[in-house]
């Protein structure tokens, strides 16, 4: 036997949820469009090039190249829309209270370590059944930081002059846009993870972020 778990996650979160989805990935590929006109950034030891963001073959592949002014017009708009669902999704977890099951407390990166091991298949018992496990309170707080970056990073290299005092806090325009350049990295990377983790949870975990509701055992 089953039973329902009513809202799990509520519907402004997964709004929110579902609306930034979207609104990222036209973000990274606008940034693409733009980065396309300007890439110097590589990972290097020595004289040897380990990893180069990113070889001519990606740009053509993608059809990214001389798209700069799409890529401007795009990034431009989209950053308000947003920045607009992050403002109203950190405001909506602080006056509803959903914050407590996001944000992380003292045992969270030593009990994140825990998840890990699970995950990895070295540790048998599985973390604590919470609503957000402690390397999803840290990850997802982290995005949020992220988006904040992100933002002071991509008004400094908007406006650099007219936000001058924002792009020299961040160490010129040439920080600032690596930093920015790294966040949407980060972006990449935590979306990796993300997929693989929901494929793993299974579909029971999919559904309640679509409709809110969770279908457990009795007993637990």
């Amino acid at each position: 036997m089953k039973r329902i778990v009513e809202n799990k996650h509520p519907l402004a979160i997964r709004w929110f949820h579902w609306v930034n989805f979207p609104l990222l990935a036209v973000m990274i590929w606008s940034g693409l469009l733009i980065y396309w006109a300007y890439h110097p950034y590589k990972i290097q030891v020595a004289d040897a090039v380990l990893v180069k963001f990113f070889p001519d073959g990606f740009f053509q592949a993608l059809n990214l190249r001389r798209r700069l002014a799409e890529g401007m017009a795009w990034h431009f708009v989209f950053m308000w829309l947003f920045t607009i669902n992050g403002v109203l999704y950190v405001a909506y977890t602080l006056f509803s209270g959903e914050w407590r099951h996001l944000v992380p407390n003292r045992h969270s990166f030593r009990d994140a370590w825990l998840v890990v091991l699970h995950d990895l298949g070295i540790r048998r018992q599985a973390p604590e059944a919470l609503k957000y496990n402690a390397a999803q309170k840290i990850a997802y707080s982290a995005v949020i930081l992220m988006g904040l970056g992100s933002l002071l990073t991509g008004l400094a290299i908007y406006k650099p002059t007219q936000q001058a005092w924002l792009t020299t806090l961040l160490g010129g325009y040439e920080s600032a846009r690596l930093i920015h350049f790294a966040l949407t990295i980060g972006y990449v990377l935590f979306f990796v993870v993300h997929i693989m983790q929901v494929i793993r949870a299974g579909w029971n975990n999919f559904r309640s972020m679509v409709a809110g509701f969770d279908v457990i055992p009795y007993g637990k």
